[in-house]
């Protein structure tokens, strides 16, 4: 991934003041797209990785990432068909669905090309795995948006404990309203980085040590986040699915949108 470098453990020092500050000093504009706020995030050095868990997350070290903005929320199925009625583009699979097709839910059964047209269309784009973890977890590596605590039937909106079945424990057996959950919010106030449907990233999947075999590095687009059918293994902040750009049935499958600083 472009224009990031690791930066040494006693960087992350230097910068830990000036990060503190700029948390409270995070804020929201309006952004392009109506009713779905960008939230500021900081500049500064972050935690990403991890040297336990799947191997794909590994390893653990600390990366410097440059001010942007993202999307508070998932993009729901309102502002979808915004972009289609402006656009002409083919709507979400799941559009007229009478769950998954709700106004207010995320959208869903869109391919990572109907994603990045949307974030196009609007003078965005879509997030960097990087970007979507720093903004899920913060700066110190946090497993979850909230903290080291795991997931609770108030934080995200999950499935069955065992993969991969909804349920309603949490108040949804599918997809749960954008503006659902605050409690999971992460330390910058943005909601559902983890459960509720997977989003596309803009990164091609490959293995951070370089090991992947030939047949698997470079056909994949990356999903973070896990969904309302996922069981607790998948709902991290870490956790990396690889998926096929172009598939877009996918009934637990989203997005939302940055903007890079200048």
């Amino acid at each position: 991934m472009e224009g990031h470098n690791t930066v040494s453990t006693s960087d992350i020092w230097t910068a830990a003041i000036a990060i503190t500050v700029a948390f409270a000093a995070a804020a929201a504009d309006a952004g392009p797209i109506d009713g779905n706020p960008l939230i500021e995030i900081p500049a500064g050095a972050f935690v990403f990785g991890r040297d336990d868990g799947p191997k794909n997350e590994h390893p653990r070290r600390v990366l410097w990432e440059r001010a942007f903005a993202i999307n508070r929320t998932e993009i729901t199925n309102r502002q979808y068909g915004r972009f289609i009625d402006q656009t002409g583009h083919r709507p979400a699979f799941y559009a007229n669905h009478p769950a998954l097709g709700l106004d207010d839910r995320p959208v869903v059964g869109v391919s990572w090309g109907d994603a990045d047209a949307f974030c196009r269309h609007y003078g965005l784009a879509l997030p960097s795995e990087q970007q979507y973890e720093r903004a899920a977890r913060g700066t110190t590596g946090s497993a979850f948006p909230w903290g080291s605590a795991p997931g609770d039937l108030v934080r995200a909106n999950s499935g069955a404990d065992i993969c991969c079945s909804g349920d309603a424990r949490d108040g949804y057996p599918m997809t749960a309203p954008a503006e659902s959950f605050a409690d999971g919010a992460s330390s910058e106030g943005v909601l559902n980085l983890v459960g509720n449907v997977w989003e596309w990233t803009s990164d091609v999947y490959a293995p951070y040590d370089g090991g992947a075999a030939a047949n698997v590095t470079g056909l994949y687009r990356v999903l973070r986040g896990g969904s309302w059918n996922s069981d607790a293994r998948h709902l991290t902040t870490t956790y990396r699915l690889a998926y096929n750009p172009e598939f877009r049935f996918s009934a637990n499958g989203g997005f939302r949108c940055i903007r890079s600083a200048a």
